[in-house]
C-alpha cells in the first residue's frame, strides 16, 4: 500500500468477505485489524480478497516441533487443532520429521496459542528457532530489505537520469552545449541516446509503478502508482513518438520529455526511500519494547541450572537471576535481595528494592544482587507482552478525525485523473501554440503533483509515534480514540485515596472516652477490621499489631462501604466508621463532634469506635499526599483544566486536603457506588470529564467518564473500564497524558493541513490556472519533487512527537514539542 486510496480499497475488499464485522487498515503500520461477526471465518477468503484488490497480505511461517505422534490419525488431530487457532490460514504436519508448518496472517506472534492448541489435542509442541530471529526481527529484516531495494532503485535511476538531465535540460539552458552536442553526435543520435536511458529508467526502477498501477487501473480502482504510471508513461510515449514518428504530431510539437519522466521516477523513488526510513523510525518504541525481552533464561530444573530459550519457561519454573541481567518473565522473588530498575514499565528512574515475596516484571533490569524467582506469567501473558499488544492496538486505531480523510481519499485519485483529462482537453483546445505540448505537460504535472500518500499517512504516523512516546513515559492508551477524546477534556476528577495520596493511611490519633483505654479500644477495633481490605481498616490493624496487641477472630462481620464495619469480638459488639454509621445506630456523637472537627480540619480522617452500644473513642487516620501530587495539580491548571476531587472522607477533611493542593472542587462523603453519579453531574454542565482512579473500585466512574484514566501499579494493565492506563502510581502521568493527547492531535491537524493544503494549492497550479495572468506553468519535474517531499514532510513532522515533553508553562502542548 502506498496511499490512503489503497487503504480504502483493502478495507472494502475485506469488509465484503462474509463473516467480517469490522475492519480498520493502517497505512503506517501496514496492518489490518479485523473483527469477525462469528467464529470460524475462513481466513483464506480474507487473503484472497486482499490479493484480488491488488495487494499482497504478509504471511508468517511458523515451525513447531511436535512430539507424541505415532500415526496418521495423530497428524490429523494436530492439524485440526492448529487450524482452529484464530489467525491460522493453513497448517501441515509431517509425521516423519515430527514438524508442523503453520501459515498465519496474524500480526502478533501467536506461537504460544499454537503450542497450547497442540497440548489441548494431547501432544507436546515447542517452537523451532528461526535462523533470522523472532517475528519482530523478521519483520524488521523485511523492512530493511525493502529499504535496500528502494535505495538500489534510486541509485540506478539517478545514475541514468543524470546524463539525461545534462543532455536534455542542459541543451535548453545552454545553447552552446546544444550546438556542440548536435555537431559532435548528431541530433538524431542524441534523441536515441535519451530514449535508451529513459527506457531503462521507465522499465527498470520505474517498472514498480507499472506493475502496481496498471492492474489497479484495470480494476477500476486507481491508486498513487496509477497516477505516476499515467504521468510518466504519457511523457515517455509522447517523447518516443516525437523521436521515431514525428510526422504523426502537429508541426512544432515534436519536442521530447524523456528527462521529465526519468526525473519524476527518480524523485518519487527517492521520496519513498526517505518515507520508508522515516516510517521505520515511527515504530522504534515498539521495537525497543520487544527488545527488552531476554532471549534466554537460567532455569533450575532437577537440581541443575541451565540456560534455556525464554519461550520454553513455564509457570512454576525457578529462574535464577544474576546481577545486571534482565528479568526474563513475570514472577515472585523467593530468595535474595536486590534493587531492580523498573523505569521501562513505570517511567520512574529510582530502582526498587526486591526481596522474598516481591514481584518482578519481565524486561526490567536487576541490580547488583542475585535473585531466585518463581515464574508466574510467561510468553504472551507477561506484562511486557500486554504492553506491546496494547500499544499496537492503539496504533492501529482510527480516530474520528480520520473520517474526513477516508471520505476524500475514496474519490481522490479518480477525480485527479478526470481533472487531468479536462486539463489536457482545455489546453489542447484553448492553449497557445504548440497546444499539444502544453496540454501534455500540464496534464502530466497535474497527475504527478497529486499526493494521496500524505493524506493517508497524516493520522497513523502521528498516532504511532505518539502512542510509542506514551509507552516510554508509562502512559498506555488502551483505546486509540482516547487520544482524541482526552484533548477535549475540561474537568479532571480524581479519586483521593491511592490516587492523590499514597493509599497507605496510618493511625495518628486515638482518644478514648471515659471508661475505655486506648489499647483496649484499638485491640477490639483492629480485630473487627482484620477481615476488611479497606486501606483505613488495614491502618488500624497495622497499628494494633505495632503495639503488640493480640487480635481476636471477629464474628458476625459486616462491611457497609462508605460507612464502616460492624462485628462481634469476644462477645462484644464493635462498630467502627464515620458519623453516618453512628447516626444510623442512634449513638450520640455530639460530645466528640468538636474534636472530630479539629482532626478533620487538620486533614485527617476522623472515625468513631463504638463498643456495646457506647461511643468508645475518636480515632484519626491520615493518608499522606504523594510527593508529586502538588506538581501534577499545578500542571493540570497550566493546561487550562479544572480539577475536582472525589472522596468518601467527610467534608472538613476533604476541604483541608483540597486547600493544600489548590483543587478547584470537592465532592466529599461519596460512596464508591456513587462516584459514577458524580461524573454524570459534572458532565451535565456540558463539560468533557476525565476520571482518574485505581481501575478496580472506581470501575463504574471510569466507564461513565468521557475518558477513564486508571492509575496502575506496574503489575496488571488489564483494566477493562479504563481508556488510558498509567503504569506507575505517579499522578503526574495525568497531565502528561493530556498534554501528549493535545500534542498528538495538534500534530495530526498540522499534517492534515499540509496534506490537504498542498493538494488544494498545487493541483490548480499544475493545471495552469496561473498562466493566463502570470505566464507561470509548473514543470512535471518540480511536480515530482514536490510530491515526493509531501509525504516525507508529514512523516518527519510526526517524528517530532518523539521529543514530546510536558509543557513547562501554560500554552498549547503542541508548541512545546
Amino acid at each position: 500500500m502506498t496511499c490512503a486510496s489503497c487503504v480504502g480499497r483493502v478495507e472494502r475488499a475485506i469488509a465484503a468477505v462474509p463473516g467480517v464485522d469490522a475492519v480498520a487498515v493502517n497505512l503506517a503500520t501496514e496492518r489490518a485489524h479485523i473483527t469477525f461477526a462469528k467464529a470460524g471465518t475462513d481466513l483464506r477468503q480474507i487473503e484472497a480478497a486482499v490479493r484480488q484488490s491488488g495487494y499482497a497480505p504478509v504471511e508468517t511461517a511458523i515451525e513447531l516441533s511436535v512430539s507424541g505422534m505415532t500415526c496418521a490419525s495423530c497428524v490429523g488431530h494436530v492439524e485440526k487443532a492448529l487450524r482452529a487457532v484464530p489467525g491460522v490460514v493453513d497448517a501441515t504436519v509431517n509425521l516423519a520429521t515430527e514438524r508442523a508448518s503453520v501459515k498465519t496472517l496474524a500480526a502478533s506472534d501467536i506461537t504460544p496459542a499454537l503450542v497450547k492448541a497442540v497440548a489441548g489435542a494431547g501432544y507436546e509442541a515447542s517452537p523451532v528457532a528461526a535462523a533470522d530471529g523472532d517475528a519482530a526481527s523478521r519483520q524488521q529484516a523485511a523492512k530493511d530489505e525493502e529499504q535496500g531495494k528502494l535505495l538500489r532503485s534510486v541509485i540506478i535511476a539517478g545514475l541514468l537520469t543524470l546524463p539525461l538531465l545534462v543532455v536534455e535540460m542542459g541543451s535548453h539552458m545552454v545553447p552552446a552545449l546544444h550546438h556542440w552536442l548536435a555537431g559532435s553526435f548528431g541530433e538524431w543520435n542524441i534523441r536515441v541516446f535519451s530514449f535508451v536511458l529513459a527506457t531503462i529508467v521507465q522499465f527498470g526502477p520505474g517498472l514498480v509503478f507499472l506493475r502496481k498501477g496498471f492492474p489497479a487501473l484495470l480494476r477500476g480502482a486507481p491508486d498513487m502508482n496509477s497516477l505516476v504510471m499515467l504521468g510518466t508513461g504519457a511523457a515517455y510515449l509522447y517523447s518516443s513518438v516525437a523521436t521515431f514518428l514525428p510526422d504523426l504530431l502537429p508541426a512544432g510539437t515534436e519536442g521530447t520529455y524523456f528527462e521529465s519522466g526519468a526525473v519524476i521516477v527518480t524523485l518519487i523513488l527517492l521520496g519513498r526511500w526517505f518515507e520508508a526510513r522515516a516510517k521505520g523510525r515511527t515504530g522504534a518504541a515498539i521495537r525497543s519494547l520487544i527488545a527488552l525481552q531476554p532471549k534466554t533464561a537460567r532455569v533450575l530444573r532437577d537440581g541443575a541450572e541451565s540456560d534455556v530459550p525464554v519461550e520454553s519457561v513455564r509457570p512454576g519454573d525457578v529462574v535464577i537471576l544474576r546481577p545486571g541481567e534482565r528479568v526474563p518473565v513475570d514472577g515472585e522473588v523467593t530468595d535474595g535481595t536486590s534493587f531492580v530498575d523498573e523505569s521501562m514499565i513505570t517511567g520512574e528512574p529510582a530502582p526498587v528494592r526486591k526481596e522474598a515475596g516481591s514481584t518482578v516484571t519481565g524486561g526490567t533490569v536487576n541490580g547488583s544482587g542475585a535473585l531466585r524467582i518463581t515464574a508466574q506469567k510467561v510468553g504472551s501473558d507477561t506484562l511486557l507482552a500486554q504492553i506491546v499488544r496494547t500499544v499496537q492496538a492503539a496504533q492501529g486505531a482510527k480516530l474520528p478525525i480520520q473520517a474526513l480523510v477516508d471520505r476524500v481519499t475514496l474519490w481522490f485519485v479518480p477525480v485527479v485523473i478526470a481533472l487531468a483529462l479536462v486539463t489536457f482537453a482545455v489546453w489542447l483546445t484553448f492553449g497557445p501554440s504548440p497546444a499539444l505540448s502544453h496540454a501534455l505537460v500540464n496534464a502530466v504535472a497535474l497527475l504527478i503533483i497529486a499526493c494521496p500518500c500524505a493524506m493517508g499517512l497524516a493520522t497513523p504516523t502521528s498516532i504511532m509515534v505518539g502512542t510509542g512516546r506514551g509507552a516510554e513515559l508509562g502512559i498506555l492508551f488502551r483505546q486509540g480514540d482516547a487520544l482524541q477524546a482526552l484533548k477535549d477534556v475540561e474537568i479532571v476528577a480524581l479519586d483521593k485515596t491511592g490516587t492523590l495520596t499514597k493509599g497507605k493511611p496510618e493511625l495518628t490519633d486515638i482518644e478514648p472516652a471515659a471508661g475505655f483505654s486506648a489499647d483496649d479500644v484499638l485491640r477490639l477495633v483492629g480485630s473487627a477490621e482484620n477481615r476488611s481490605e479497606h486501606p483505613l481498616a488495614q491502618a488500624l490493624v497495622a497499628a494494633a499489631k505495632a503495639r503488640g496487641l493480640a487480635l481476636a477472630e471477629p464474628a458476625d462481620f459486616a462491611s457497609d462501604p462508605g460507612r464502616g464495619v460492624t462485628a462481634t469480638v469476644e462477645g462484644r459488639k464493635v462498630a467502627i466508621g464515620g458519623h453516618r454509621l453512628m447516626e444510623e445506630a442512634k449513638l450520640d456523637i455530639a460530645p466528640f463532634a468538636s474534636r472530630a472537627r479539629a482532626l478533620a480540619e487538620a486533614g485527617k480522617t476522623p472515625l468513631y469506635a463504638a463498643i456495646d452500644g457506647k461511643i468508645a473513642a475518636v480515632i484519626a487516620v491520615a493518608d499522606a499526599v504523594k510527593e508529586t501530587t502538588p506538581a501534577a495539580i499545578a500542571a493540570l491548571h497550566r493546561l487550562g483544566l479544572k480539577v475536582a476531587m472525589v472522596t468518601g472522607d467527610d467534608h472538613r477533611t476533604a476541604q483541608a486536603v483540597a486547600r493544600g493542593l489548590g483543587i478547584d472542587e470537592v465532592w466529599a462523603e461519596v460512596l464508591p457506588t456513587d462516584k459514577a453519579e458524580v461524573v454524570k453531574r459534572l458532565q451535565s454542565r456540558g463539560a468533557k470529564v476525565a476520571f482518574v482512579g485505581d481501575g478496580i473500585n472506581d470501575a463504574p466512574a471510569l466507564a461513565q467518564a468521557d475518558v477513564g484514566i486508571a492509575i496502575g501499579t506496574g503489575t496488571d494493565i488489564a483494566i477493562e473500564s479504563a481508556d488510558v492506563v498509567l503504569m506507575s502510581g505517579d499522578v503526574m502521568g495525568v497531565p502528561r497524558a493530556i498534554a501528549l493527547s493535545q500534542a498528538v492531535i495538534a500534530n495530526i491537524r498540522q499534517n492534515l493541513a499540509w496534506a490537504f493544503g498542498y493538494n488544494a494549492l498545487l493541483i490548480p497550479v499544475a493545471a495552469g490556472v496561473l498562466y493566463p495572468a502570470f505566464g507561470i506553468l509548473l514543470s512535471p519535474v518540480f511536480a515530482g519533487l514536490a510530491m515526493a517531499l509531501s509525504s516525507v514532510s508529514v512523516v518527519t513532522n510526526a517524528l517530532r512527537l518523539k521529543r514530546f515533553r510536558i509543557p513547562a508553562s501554560h500554552g498549547a502542548a503542541g508548541q512545546e514539542v
